[in-house]
């Protein structure tokens, strides 16, 4: 260890521990495990974890001074556990966290720190003990209260790992003091359910080769009913697999709970299989994808077919969708729906607003590119002036065109292109 690391003549106590420790690491380098017996194996790995955790004690104490005596501001670092992340490369969130935790255990947390000075906790439990108390209640006056809820933390750490004890934690006030537990609980559990719902994001893109990538944020709540979803729906692949497997007598191993890779397939399956009325609607149709393919495809031809999102699927892949919820076929040259209704009805009806999003592929205003679904079918002609309700004459325009279409400011132009143009009125 460089002098630049280590004080080149330790005088304090931890200062020179640390220094004799790393001199008898370096001695011990080169030495080789393969002699160590099982028996002493076991006890010595588990010595070290406690060893790991006492170590983890001294150094939050040692960050905790560094943050008294501000070390690294002389050097101009605008924090010491910033100074601390650029010295030793750890990240910077990391950094602050550590010593956001060397600064609660203080003499407030003093039965954690001991615990964790003993080995007796781990420093990932001592965290969440740390976190859960001062969590509690700020109006909650009862200090022994305070001081009964970290001493049951504690000894629940001997059974539990930092995980379950994270859990634990929030329902401690049920154990220490019940008659304010579950007001406490539910505001929690109410702001947190806030905050999930504020946060929720959801994100996917297509790579361009055949897959889309995504990240999404829900609230627990709906994340639980997702899965439970996908595993039912990946439990009866499963249960198909494993009666292959079986009958290929492959090892047992690989008839076990459902993969990632049928978990991702039960996925495709929950979107596929949804029912047609439970669909959302958007711009007058269900949000469903249009496959439109020749019927030379239909009919077994190999030519690819186009999505009206802009995609292209195979022949296949579309003929074996064509009868499941949320895929709506528009074969070419095929008998249609009708789609010219005259004067019988005034709105455009589901399948003419489907053959209009195929035609026009979003709103026809010149410069605007505003998907089909986010459109409204307008009437060149209007309706009561005596207008057809029919694909021919109509168009889509955005909500925003379709009012300018009726403000006596504008006048609109038809482009070669089938696009409409807005002038203003001089």
């Amino acid at each position: 260890m460089s002098d630049d690391v280590l004080a080149s003549d330790p005088r304090h106590r931890v200062a020179a521990f640390v220094a004799s420790t790393h001199a008898d690491l370096d001695a011990l380098a080169d030495v080789s495990l393969w002699s160590m017996t099982p028996q002493e194996t076991a006890p010595t790995l588990l010595a070290l974890t406690r060893l790991k955790a006492r170590i983890a004690e001294l150094e939050l104490g040692v960050v905790a001074h560094a943050v008294t005596v501000e070390v690294g501001l002389a050097q101009g670092a605008t924090s010491t556990s910033n100074w601390w992340a650029h010295q030793t490369k750890m990240t910077r969130p990391e950094a602050h966290r550590l010593t956001t935790l060397a600064c609660r255990l203080g003499d407030a947390r003093q039965p954690v720190r001991a615990a964790l000075a003993a080995g007796e906790v781990l420093a990932d439990q001592a965290a969440v003990i740390v976190e859960a108390v001062d969590a509690l209640p700020a109006d909650l006056a009862d200090a022994a209260v305070v001081a009964q809820a970290e001493a049951v933390l504690l000894e629940y750490a001997a059974e539990h790992d930092a995980r379950a004890l994270r859990v634990l934690g929030r329902r401690i006030l049920d154990v220490v003091a019940p008659e304010v537990g579950e007001a406490h609980e539910a505001r929690l559990l109410a702001g947190e359910e806030a905050e999930a719902r504020a946060a929720a994001s959801f994100r996917m893109v297509d790579d361009g080769h055949g897959q889309c990538h995504g990240r999404f944020s829900v609230p627990s709540l709906h994340g639980a009913m997702l899965q439970k979803h996908l595993m039912a729906l990946a439990a009866r692949r499963h249960q198909v697999a494993a009666a292959a497997a079986a009958a290929a007598a492959e090892p047992a191993a690989t008839r076990d709970l459902p993969t990632r890779h049928r978990l991702g397939q039960a996925f495709c399956d929950y979107i596929e299989t949804r029912r047609e009325d439970t669909v959302p609607h958007a711009g007058g149709v269900p949000a469903t994808i249009v496959v439109t393919m020749s019927l030379d495809s239909l009919l077994g031809g190999l030519a690819a077919a186009s999505l009206d999102t802009g995609g292209r699927i195979s022949a296949g892949e579309a003929r074996r969708l064509a009868c499941q919820a949320g895929i709506i076929p528009a074969v070419l040259g095929g008998k249609s729906q009708v789609l010219d209704l005259g004067r019988k009805r005034r709105f455009h009806t589901e399948p003419q607003r489907i053959a209009l999003a195929l035609r026009d592929g979003g709103c026809t205003a010149e410069g605007c590119d505003r998907p089909p679904g986010m459109c409204h079918a307008h009437h060149d002609r209007p309706w009561h002036q005596g207008g057809h309700t029919d694909v021919k004459t109509g168009r889509l325009l955005c909500p925003r065109h379709h009012t300018l279409t009726h403000d006596p400011r504008y006048t609109t132009n038809p482009t070669a292109h089938g696009k409409l143009r807005f002038i203003t009125r001089t």
